[in-house]
């Protein structure tokens, strides 16, 4: 793999965006009809989006927590974007949290969900592994974006537990459902970036991403329809698993008031 050059990046990553915006003008993007919204102030109407990622995408990367507390901090352009169409519920575990005394009953994080996205996040445990799976089989809705190499540029050393997940963590779960994810390896710098088309035709710009597999005996529950982006069935529930995150992470790719970002999350989860 070549080494990556800040200055070739940032141009690849130019280029990249203006050729999603031409994409984008030419087949309309997403009806207009949606506003891009405050993520906390939603209508009754829209249905909950569970949200569990290291990327900041509901606060800002180092915001202070007295400022999120009292509502000073400023609202990430991907939490304003995705506000327009979910009511955002921010997770930190999937799996039940025990309860406070002896006779209270656990608390479930998935309970009154039917969609959750899933994005970097910062490594799933064993139980968390387990609930997901249950969830989904269940009849959940589930968007799963596992970036084998972020792209964004993020002020944090590393090592800094606020600082996004570099390299996703793959939870067992997804070899469960059929899948896998490796590292593509390209000859030239600017072979990391491209375009692949989700199912229902949106394009979804690519920085350096990840490659989907099926497993054997993934067999007719799984169609992978891009290099990129797999969907499987999975009991009653449907699991759309992208393997780059380079949407999330840069506003040039997601389009005015973030419609390419809303488009692939609508996809992937309507």
């Amino acid at each position: 793999m070549p080494p990556r050059s800040n200055r070739l990046r940032a141009a690849a990553l130019a280029v990249a965006a203006a050729g999603l915006a031409m994409l984008s003008a030419c087949d309309g993007g997403v009806s207009p009809s949606a506003s891009s919204g405050d993520p906390n102030g939603g209508s009754a109407a829209q249905a909950k989006l569970g949200l569990m990622s290291s990327l900041p995408l509901i606060w800002p990367l180092g915001a202070d927590v007295d400022a999120i507390a009292a509502g000073r901090a400023e609202t990430p352009w991907q939490s304003a974007a995705l506000g327009g169409d979910y009511t955002l519920v921010p997770l930190d575990t999937l799996s039940p949290i025990p309860a406070l005394s002896p006779d209270g009953p656990d608390t479930d994080p998935l309970q009154g969900l039917s969609r959750l996205a899933v994005i970097q996040p910062r490594g799933l445990s064993p139980s968390d592994n387990v609930a997901l799976d249950q969830w989904v089989r269940a009849g959940g809705r589930l968007l799963l974006v596992l970036d084998p190499m972020l792209t964004g540029d993020y002020d944090l050393p590393l090592g800094d537990p606020r600082r996004p997940v570099d390299s996703a963590l793959i939870p067992p779960v997804v070899g469960r459902w059929g899948m896998k994810i490796s590292f593509g390896v390209h000859e030239t710098e600017e072979a990391y970036y491209g375009t692949d088309i989700m199912p229902g035709g949106t394009k979804l710009p690519l920085a350096y991403p990840g490659r989907i597999d099926l497993l054997p005996g993934a067999g007719k529950a799984c169609v992978r329809h891009a290099a990129t982006i797999a969907i499987c069935r999975v009991g009653k529930g449907r699991v759309t698993m992208i393997a780059d995150a380079a949407l999330f992470e840069h506003p040039e790719f997601a389009g005015e008031g973030g419609r390419g970002l809303r488009a692939v999350v609508r996809q992937a989860l309507d």
